[in-house]
């Protein structure tokens, strides 16, 4: 099954890391991504800009872009990565992994997805 592992952190504080930081960070994480990649456990990863460079849609009677996130809050969406897990408990034992490599704080959300469609090539 396919699990999203969703990134949430203090945008603040890992956008005021030293360049050597984040590096040490990037780095800690390629080495658990390169191990659930070997066991064909990794899908899509992805770094998100920062929530200044994010517009969102809100719905309902008229249609509106805002500019920003969608919510207020201490920590924001940093990022994600897809998994491929037998086990609920063997996407929590990745997300487990993924945050030992990076900030002591935040959260990683893993959520079981109902739908996976791969599409075109970005970049």
């Amino acid at each position: 099954m396919l699990y999203a592992i969703l990134c949430y952190d203090s945008e603040q504080v890992v956008s005021a890391w030293s360049k050597e930081k984040d590096e040490d960070a990037m780095t800690k994480l390629r080495a658990v991504q390169d191990g659930l990649l070997r066991d064909g456990k990794l899908g899509p990863v992805a770094r998100l800009m920062p929530t200044t460079a994010a517009k969102t849609l809100r719905k309902g009677r008229e249609s509106m872009v805002i500019d920003g996130p969608f919510a207020e809050t201490k920590e924001q969406l940093l990022g994600f990565f897809v998994v491929d897990c037998p086990t609920f408990e063997d996407a929590i034992e990745a997300a487990r992994a993924l945050g030992a490599a990076s900030s002591s704080n935040g959260a990683y959300e893993i959520r079981p997805m109902m739908l996976f469609e791969p599409g075109g090539k970005v970049g």
